[in-house]
């Protein structure tokens, strides 16, 4: 009965090994994945001019409306703002 066992065990390691040695298994393997750092978009206007960017931004895919914070006063009068702190791939 052991037999069996050993054949697909075998089977799995023939299959791995030659999967492991293929040219686009080995360049994955050997890639380190990219380094990322923040960067932080600021905003700062009245509150139809940082919504409506806020919302564009959404449109051609940048960042989703919930990706930024609250909108806060700034303590001017008839301003906003808002934050979004993306992680960014560096080379």
């Amino acid at each position: 009965m052991a037999q069996p066992e050993d054949s697909a065990q075998s089977k799995l390691e023939q299959f791995l090994g030659e999967y492991l040695n293929t040219p686009a298994a080995k360049e994955f393997t050997q890639s380190p994945l990219p380094k990322r750092k923040p960067i932080k978009h600021i905003l700062i206007g009245s509150l139809e001019t940082v919504t409506s960017t806020i919302h564009h931004l959404q449109v051609i895919g940048y960042a989703s409306v919930g990706d930024w914070s609250p909108l806060v006063p700034t303590g001017s009068p008839d301003q906003v703002m808002s934050i979004l702190i993306r992680q960014i791939p560096i080379q």
